[in-house]
């Protein structure tokens, strides 16, 4: 999955696929994790915050199932 450069302290990329419903989260420290099942507004206002980093943290981090990826 293609990412997009995000301006932030916590993150470095995100990704999304529309037609899966999958969110990649690439971290400054290198991890990756993938979140299932995330609506495209979630995407959508991740990728419109203010701060990409208190967005995935209020709205994204334990509410949807992710894998991390190696």
């Amino acid at each position: 999955m293609r990412r997009r450069r995000v301006e932030s302290e916590a993150l470095r990329g995100v990704g999304y696929d529309a037609i899966r419903r999958v969110l990649e989260i690439e971290f400054h420290s290198g991890e990756v994790y993938r979140y299932f099942d995330v609506p495209g507004s979630v995407h959508a206002g991740l990728m419109g915050a203010e701060s990409h980093g208190e967005y995935f943290s209020q709205h994204v981090r334990d509410r949807f199932e992710y894998e991390h990826l190696d």
